[in-house]
């Protein structure tokens, strides 16, 4: 099979410099016009310039997300600073907020979508939190507040938006706060291993992976070039719904929009460079497939699936022993599991944590925001879940 051409990294022209006084606006701007070739390259730009890196709202990702969910319900806002396309963040008008009918604004997820950080260049951080303040409070109808969901609650993007809420007097609600397993060490591999899991489990794997090599070759792969990249995204698709997903009608390969999700951003991803595929097959055959995605100097794991043929002699969680490797690679300071800490496998294996939550932000005029206060204290009272 033809493998698909590599895209090479572009030369991007120098990061703008954005100081605390710029001017700064949200555009709405249509998908087609984000996809044309001037405003991608420098969407491109500006995901390798971001301080906090979101692979799910890169080109790549984000394109195929709106195009197959819903994209005539949402929004792409661009932030333009001092004339300059400097970030964006997808956003969406829910009629509900959970089980409470009351209409919020709110930065767009779905289910494939595992961050919730608005895509902006280094510097230019405040700039799009008071953009995003500033649009909400001019286009609100009857939203009662702005709901952000899985922010990380760490570095410089952080910092930015409690600056910005203090100084706009603006109120705020952490109401939901969750522990995402990280891995992040200074150790290699091998002494990572060792000290995340005890003697005894170490010495049950070892002898998994003996009873494995008995029923044939096994070995394991790891690429990061496009090459091959669509006979590995069908055989995901097919080694995902061959198990309990696939029954259950969850796989990837159930739906059309995420079969074409997945197909589409792993494409997208391979052929900028920020995708890497491991592979451990059984005499050449698939037993567990893992896709990261990599981009600014962080990793992402985006999907994992292995063969519950074989489940008896734990593939995956062997797989992810290969996937310590990254400890190797001084491009990837820390690596995402996209899972939080009550993950049944992950969990076990990876030592770090990093908060992630969900804000409530009064917007609008004084009766909206006493309002959006009030019900926040009312939730919060009833459920603290961010109450920390």
């Amino acid at each position: 099979m033809a493998s698909l051409p590599q895209i090479a990294e572009p030369a991007f022209a120098p990061r703008p410099s954005f100081g605390g006084a710029a001017r700064a606006s949200l555009v709405p701007t249509p998908l087609p016009e984000l996809a044309s070739p001037a405003l991608s390259a420098s969407w491109d730009a500006i995901a390798s310039w971001a301080s906090e890196p979101n692979p799910f709202y890169e080109s790549w990702f984000l394109l195929p997300a709106a195009r197959h969910f819903h994209a005539d319900s949402n929004s792409v806002l661009r932030l333009e600073v001092d004339g300059n396309f400097a970030g964006l963040v997808p956003v969406c008008r829910a009629p509900n907020y959970y089980r409470w009918p009351i209409p919020v604004l709110g930065n767009w997820l779905h289910p494939n979508c595992f961050l919730g950080a608005p895509l902006v260049s280094a510097g230019a951080e405040r700039a799009m939190w008071r953009a995003l303040f500033d649009w909400a409070d001019s286009t609100c109808q009857n939203e009662l507040f702005l709901h952000l969901q899985d922010i990380p609650l760490d570095g410089p993007l952080h910092d930015a938006l409690v600056a910005e809420l203090h100084d706009q007097k603006r109120h705020a609600a952490l109401v939901r706060r969750q522990s995402r397993v990280i891995l992040r060490s200074s150790l290699d591999p091998e002494a990572y291993w060792q000290a995340s899991l005890s003697g005894k489990k170490r010495k049950e794997l070892r002898r998994q992976a003996s009873r494995l090599g008995e029923l044939g070759a096994v070995e394991t792969l790891r690429q990061r070039d496009a090459e091959g990249v669509d006979l590995w995204i069908g055989q995901f698709l097919q080694l995902e719904a061959s198990g309990w997903k696939g029954q259950a009608g969850s796989a990837l390969e159930c739906a059309e929009g995420t079969r074409a999700l997945f197909s589409m951003a792993l494409r997208g991803a391979a052929l900028r460079g920020r995708l890497e595929r491991l592979t451990m097959t059984l005499d050449g055959r698939p037993i567990a497939m893992l896709a990261n995605f990599i981009t600014g100097g962080a990793a992402f794991g985006f999907k994992t699936a292995y063969d519950e043929s074989v489940a008896a002699w734990s593939p995956g969680v062997l797989l992810q022993r290969a996937n310590l490797e990254v400890l190797n690679n001084p491009a990837v300071r820390w690596t995402d599991s996209c899972a939080y800490d009550d993950h049944p496998m992950i969990a076990h294996l990876w030592r770090e944590r990093r908060p992630v939550g969900t804000y409530n932000i009064a917007i609008g005029g004084s009766a909206r925001r006493f309002a959006a206060t009030q019900f926040t204290r009312f939730e919060l009272a009833r459920s603290p879940l961010g109450a920390s």
